[in-house]
């Protein structure tokens, strides 16, 4: 004989349980004393088990086309553009490897192993993709290799919008 302690409504009980009993022991606070039917443990284990058989699968996209890494890391090489080419604003390292090492764990919680992960972040193919549209989005707004101005313009205008890109950029004036 076991004793067998659960939570109920007034606070714990205790029961013997033998282990031959046609009762299941009490479940989500229900009474030791109070009858529970075989038939309706059962029932109730065979519907849950069929609602978790009947839910697909979580499927994770290609961490490429994860919109909210890809957004993050954009951002990030827009503001790595923008620092190379405006000799006024400086990046923060510091900031940008915290911002990192944040996605790097976002992605994990999501389900993507850390070796596809690491592949991700160290592909020189992503590397060159990000860097084309950053360039893409930095000639959208008017800056284009050779006009400092222009990219100095941007970087104070993130930096006063306090945009993720702001906040990886420090401005030197």
């Amino acid at each position: 004989m076991t004793n067998a302690v659960t939570f109920g409504h007034k606070g714990l009980i205790r029961a013997v349980c033998h282990g031959i009993s046609r009762r299941f022991a009490p479940i989500c606070g229900a009474r030791a004393d109070r009858e529970q039917p075989m038939e309706a443990n059962m029932l109730r284990t065979t519907l849950i088990a069929l609602a978790l058989a009947a839910t697909p699968a979580f499927a994770l996209v290609p961490i490429n086309e994860n919109p909210e890494i890809r957004d993050k890391l954009l951002q990030g090489f827009i503001g790595d553009a923008i620092a190379d080419n405006c000799p006024t604003i400086e990046p923060r390292n510091l900031r940008a490897l915290g911002e990192l090492n944040k996605l790097r764990d976002f992605a994990l919680k999501q389900g993507y192993e850390a070796s596809v992960v690491r592949e991700f972040v160290t592909s020189k193919e992503e590397k060159a993709k990000f860097k084309a549209e950053a360039a893409e989005w930095l000639k959208a707004k008017g800056a284009e290799p050779g006009n400092a101005e222009a990219y100095c313009k941007i970087g104070e205008e993130e930096i006063a919008k306090d945009s993720l890109i702001g906040y990886l950029l420090r401005s030197k004036e």
